[in-house]
């Protein structure tokens, strides 16, 4: 008989929802369902991790630790013993040490597992060890440090309260449909039972825009330029409340005469829409006070995101919503966690001395670069988790050529053969979520969620921690966490940090970490200094080049702006079937993808004298991609949108869209510019090889 038992899903999505899993009677995984122990999940889960068993039961999942045995990328791999694998990676590592000194080496992760156990405890290794510490740009970093420019810390309204109250609700810089599903479910509530207006700000159509009652598909990395147009409506108007803000917000009155000159028209000229969309838009916003601003992570994708977020974020302050229930806004409730991650992250034998490495410009850095190096050693060992860089990290060409390097060592613990495992020298096999413990944060809701293990690993699969703790062992790192279990560093990080201990929180199903109405919505005053919100950010506190920001909200020119030579601006956007390269494995998910896919406006496709299905070539500075075209109403004629990240071997020249992203950090404190691309496009009269023909039919 089968039986049903509580989980949490793992992956890289602000949902982070409860589940319901089912463990048939053969020993194997069933079905898979959202909980409605969670009021976000609400019993809602997305249909890739609905049918996880296609990816937890797949033939080519990693069973064994691999030792290279051809070139590398050749695929030529031979089956080893785990002692003699984890020999080999201390070997490797501990060489290259002797050579170059500790900062040689790199621990690589990321968020292919969200556990905290699992995902960080790579980095007690770093620091116990003094190997190059990582610093995390690729994701959040623009739009966490524009939120908090002026909010001060990262908290909001809880989604639930769409449902219960809101009318009219602004979904800007995500997709939720592709990314976060649940958010929808609370969204259609309030459209149902009270007429609620969906108001969508994204270049292009996308799934969620093509629900919405008003689309605004403005020009990449012109959010700041429409905020400021919005907001000189609401002050000419009337619709600013203007007890509210002098009550909690630094500087209204500058902030009003600085809007004077930024009107619809000038802020037409510069998104690419009418001015009349922009007043209906803030018509809109300032009709009600129960307008809920849902800000995603779409904004750390430009240069000028943090400034974008920022000013974006002031709309609810400007109209006084954070007020009222169904008011005000949400980005990301980690701040409320305050987690004391000593034990899982070795936070206590940080050097502040030992060089900070970029994530983003993994690139840079393993072919040499001076600048990304920090003017210290060579990168000539990687310790690869939960991540993918060979295929999604931006300036992709020299990550390529920087992982060919004969004189880099690489080992890699993963659950399938992805692009970087392919590069490595070592392979081990990594258990999925269903097969260990973790705790877990969230950023859609402020929720504690434990997951206890429900199967047994595969084949010879091990959890992150225990490879960890054994490499430890090897390498003469010494720490109280290398010696605890799993459970036993959850049940510290509870402790430490002021909640309930573990098997509270886990039999309670979860631990709410917002305390009340009054908290969310921030009515003694917002988290900074003196209690107000900044449209004046201390931008210098918040990064090194924090002289680069605007004094108030407005439009900042640091875009890779379009050119002649380059007429169009590239957005990598994610897909609803694949999360980052997660799920390209599952026959479901490529079905239903099809192929990589270049979206453009119709008007464009007839200029160019395209058909869907045409080939073009898309192409910059740093190099060029081929890739299938197909028509997208709706989105900006100057847009280019190109979904998912594909693997790299179902592109017909090998290599993938980020081939064309940079990698340069962003003001004030870094962070890689995604959607921030300028590129040409010409049409392509060619088949793609047969190489490529045949992994699209067979996938």
């Amino acid at each position: 008989m089968s039986s049903w038992h509580p989980s949490v899903c793992p992956h890289d999505c602000p949902s982070v929802c409860a589940l319901e899993v089912e463990k048939r009677a053969d020993g194997r995984l069933g079905k898979v369902r959202g909980s409605l122990r969670n009021a976000y999940t609400a019993g809602v889960v997305c249909a890739k991790v609905a049918r996880y068993h296609e990816r937890f039961h797949h033939p080519e999942r990693l069973a064994y630790p691999l030792r290279r045995k051809g070139p590398k990328g050749s695929g030529a791999f031979e089956r080893i013993s785990w002692e003699d694998a984890l020999d080999a990676i201390a070997e490797g590592l501990t060489r290259a040490e002797q050579r170059f000194g500790p900062e040689t080496v790199w621990p690589y992760w990321y968020a292919g597992t969200m556990g905290l156990v699992q995902r960080d405890g790579i980095q007690r290794l770093t620091h116990v060890k003094k190997y190059s510490r990582f610093k995390s740009t690729i994701c959040v970093m623009l739009s966490d440090t524009g939120f908090k420019a002026g909010h001060g810390l990262r908290w909001g309204v809880p989604a639930t309260e769409i449902g219960e109250h809101s009318e009219v609700i602004v979904v800007w810089g995500c997709n939720p449909v592709h990314t976060h599903v649940n958010l929808m479910s609370h969204i259609a509530r309030a459209r149902k039972e009270r007429g609620a207006k969906l108001v969508v700000v994204d270049p292009y159509r996308s799934a969620t825009a093509e629900q919405a009652d008003l689309h605004l598909p403005l020009r990449p990395g012109t959010d700041g330029a429409l905020a400021c147009g919005v907001m000189h409506v609401l002050f000419a108007e009337g619709l600013a409340d203007r007890d509210y803000l002098a009550r909690f917000s630094d500087v209204p009155d500058e902030l009003e005469r600085h809007l004077r000159s930024r009107t619809p028209e000038w802020a037409a000229a510069i998104t690419g829409l009418e001015p009349a969309e922009i007043v209906a838009f803030a018509r809109l916003w300032g009709s009600t006070r129960r307008a809920f601003l849902r800000l995603g992570y779409g904004f750390t994708r430009s240069r000028n995101g943090a400034a974008n977020m920022h000013a974006a974020s002031c709309l609810p302050v400007v109209t006084g919503a954070w007020a009222h229930a169904g008011g005000g806004a949400l980005y990301n409730f980690g701040d409320l966690y305050r987690f004391d991650k000593t034990m899982i992250e070795g936070l206590d034998a940080v050097d502040p001395s030992v060089r900070l490495l970029d994530q983003s410009q993994i690139g840079p850095i393993l072919v040499g670069d001076a600048e990304a190096l920090q003017g210290g050693p060579p990168v000539t060992a990687l310790l690869v988790q939960n991540t993918n860089p060979v295929a999604i990290a931006p300036d992709l060409g020299k990550v390529h050529r920087g992982f060919a390097r004969d004189d880099l060592f690489v080992a890699v613990h993963e659950q399938f053969m992805t692009d970087t495992a392919r590069m490595a020298d070592i392979v081990l096999p990594a258990t999925m979520f269903l097969e260990h413990a973790d705790i877990y944060s969230a950023a859609a809701h402020p929720t504690i969620q434990i997951h206890k293990a429900i199967f047994a690993p595969y084949a010879e699969c091990r959890p992150n921690h225990v490879v960890i703790c054994e490499l430890a062992k090897r390498l003469g790192a010494e720490h109280p966490g290398f010696l605890m279990s799993e459970w036993e560093l959850i049940d510290d990080l509870c402790r430490r940090s002021g909640w309930p201990d573990a098997e509270t929180i886990h039999a309670a199903g979860g631990w709410e970490v917002l305390p009340d109405f009054a908290t969310a919505h921030h009515l003694a005053g917002f988290p900074t200094p003196d209690g107000r919100f900044r449209f004046a950010p201390d931008w210098a506190s918040l990064g090194a080049r924090g002289h680069l920001m605007p004094k108030l909200p407005d439009h900042m020119p640091a875009t890779d702006e379009i050119t002649p030579e380059k007429p169009y601006r590239l957005v990598a956007a994610p897909s609803r079937q694949f999360l980052n390269s997660t799920f390209t494995e599952m026959p479901t998910s490529l079905k239903r993808e099809e192929r990589p896919t270049a979206l453009l406006h119709p008007a464009t496709m007839a200029r160019l004298g395209l058909e869907d299905g045409d080939l073009v070539r898309l192409g910059n500075e740093r190099g060029s991609v081929l890739v299938h075209a197909k028509a997208r109403p709706g989105q900006h004629r100057g847009t280019i949108v190109v979904e998912s990240i594909w693997p790299n071997r179902y592109w017909v020249e090998g290599v993938g869209i980020n081939l064309l992203l940079g990698a340069d950090p962003a003001p004030p404190n870094g962070g890689a510019a995604i959607h921030d691309t300028a590129v040409w496009l010409e049409p392509v009269e060619a088949a793609p090889p047969a190489a490529v023909a045949e992994a699209l039919a067979t996938a």
